[in-house]
């Protein structure tokens, strides 16, 4: 069993299409969407929710009434302004957690003098395992505001290796977060090959580098698409011989097709179509499964 990762430096590189594609042409694959603070991989593949699980990421702050005097130290030395104080018709002082401006520091737990503030782990999010069209899908949704999105991002990878082992997949497709922070490497984690899709702009060619050396540090296969080469010809040389310095090898070009928004509001994928890009998809996606997975 194999996994391909499809990352990009930034977001709207294109990465999600392709992600879809593969997963409708790869053979028997379980299909992950590891981008967890703004998934869509769903919207194309139209998943049916078998198992929902909440998702622990972090801990807040929680006053027990019991044992609080209002003394207000808590209060006093929250840097977030997390504790709102509500004056009582008795003339005290209540003391509560704002549970969207904690941070989870512990710094109101340890100044207490009365051990009357306790961290609890609360839920951050969920994260599913569903099934579609083309294959099992695992994925997942952090709530608006909360931490922990790579921590999020290994609980999906370890739901879909389960899955992939109890259903003998030849393949995991992943469609990654953007950028190059913690959720993209915690979606790097124990992949055999990496895609990363760029388009021929200057900040393409930033975002191209930097996602690149990322995946090459954990010495991961990589890969890169230049995705609608042809608005940027002298750009997209650059940028093949840019990824190439710098040890991976382009494996595609795909000119850019307007009728890709209108597929997309279709739920459906270029390659559901007999469009020039939808071959070019094809056979990118074949050299790939030939040269670096199917092995």
């Amino acid at each position: 069993m194999k996994e391909l990762v499809i990352i990009s430096g930034k977001g709207g590189t294109g990465k999600t299409s392709l992600s879809a594609s593969f997963s409708r042409l790869a053979p028997n694959p379980v299909i992950l969407d590891c981008d967890v603070d703004a998934p869509d991989l769903h919207i194309l593949l139209k998943p049916k929710i078998n198992d929902l699980f909440d998702f622990y990421g972090g801990k807040k702050a929680h006053i027990n009434q019991d044992k609080c005097i209002g003394c207000g130290v808590c209060f006093k030395n929250c840097s977030f302004e997390a504790i709102d104080i509500r004056n009582m018709a008795d003339g005290t002082a209540h003391y509560s957690i704002n549970e969207y401006r904690c941070e989870g520091c512990s710094l109101c737990s340890f100044v207490c003098p009365y051990d009357a503030i306790e961290m609890r782990e609360g839920i951050s999010g969920k994260w599913m395992i569903s099934e579609t069209p083309n294959g099992m899908m695992i994925h997942a949704q952090l709530d608006v505001g909360a931490e922990n999105s790579g921590k999020l991002v290994s609980q999906v990878k370890k739901g879909g290796r389960l899955v992939a082992q109890k259903k003998e997949a030849k393949v995991i497709i992943t469609d990654g977060p953007p950028g190059i922070g913690c959720p993209v490497i915690a979606a790097l984690s124990g992949a055999n090959c990496a895609l990363v899709v760029t388009e021929p702009t200057l900040s393409g060619e930033h975002d191209m580098t930097r996602a690149i050396k990322l995946s090459k540090s954990f010495g991961i296969k990589t890969l890169v698409c230049i995705n609608k080469h042809d608005i940027n010809n002298p750009m997209t040389r650059r940028i093949a011989d840019k990824a190439k310095a710098l040890g991976a090898e382009v494996v595609g070009r795909l000119k850019y097709d307007a009728v890709v928004t209108k597929l997309q509001s279709m739920g459906l994928t270029p390659v559901d179509t007999d469009s020039q890009l939808g071959q070019d998809i094809k056979k990118m996606w074949d050299y790939i499964w030939e040269k670096h997975l199917s092995e």
